[in-house]
This record gives C-alpha cells, sequence and structure tokens, in this order.
C-alpha cells in the first residue's frame, strides 16, 4: 500500500489524517500478523516430522492454501505495477510455508514428490 498516495488524495502531503493513521496502522498489522502467521506453521510441520504421522493433515486443504496464497501474491505484484509490497512478500512466504507442510505431509504418505 503506498501511504504517500492516500496522503496526497486526504490532505496533501506531509498532512496526516485519522485515515492515514488508520492506513498506516493496519498495513503494519498486516504485515505483523501475517508474519506471525508464518512461524505459526512450525508446530504443525514439527507435529508431523515428530510422529511420523500426517494422517490428520488434509493434503488437499493444504494445496488449496498454497495455491491461495500462491496467486494472491502474484495478483498483487501485477495490481502493484509488478513491484514488491509487504503484502506481496508475506504472501508469498504464506505460500512458502504451505509448501513446506505440503512437502512435509506428501513425505510422510511416500508419495513422489
Amino acid at each position: 500500500m503506498d501511504i504517500s498516495n492516500i496522503a496526497a488524495a486526504d490532505g496533501g502531503p506531509g498532512r496526516i489524517t485519522a485515515r492515514v493513521a488508520y492506513l498506516r496502522v493496519l498495513t503494519w498489522a498486516f504485515t505483523l500478523f501475517n508474519s506471525v502467521r508464518m512461524l505459526a506453521y512450525l508446530p504443525t510441520i514439527w507435529a508431523i516430522v515428530e510422529s511420523g504421522d500426517s494422517s490428520q493433515h488434509s493434503l488437499l486443504t493444504w494445496c488449496t492454501w498454497l495455491g491461495a496464497n500462491a496467486t494472491m501474491a502474484a495478483w498483487l505484484y501485477e495490481s502493484n505495477g509488478q513491484r514488491f509490497s509487504r503484502a506481496v512478500v508475506v504472501n508469498a512466504g504464506n505460500a512458502t510455508m504451505c509448501a513446506g507442510t505440503v512437502l512435509v505431509i506428501a513425505t510422510h504418505r511416500g508419495l513422489p514428490i
């Protein structure tokens, strides 16, 4: 999200309005929570590796989440003039963690990778 464009449209450069402040907080909250979410995949991956049992984890669900995060990252990248933003990086990171989870599940099921 380009805050400078929002500031210009909301009272001019250098003027911080309630909306601009809100959008800045929202942007950082998005970045924080979605970055922490990348760490939240680790307990699932660790549990599968430790137990050797992936039967409680749906490969279809994890593949769907992988696709959703990867396509969201690509869509955001394209919608942002083929530039990286926090949202692109965070969605790409979440797609990577989903891919790692898919890989662990598939490996423990003996599926060809």
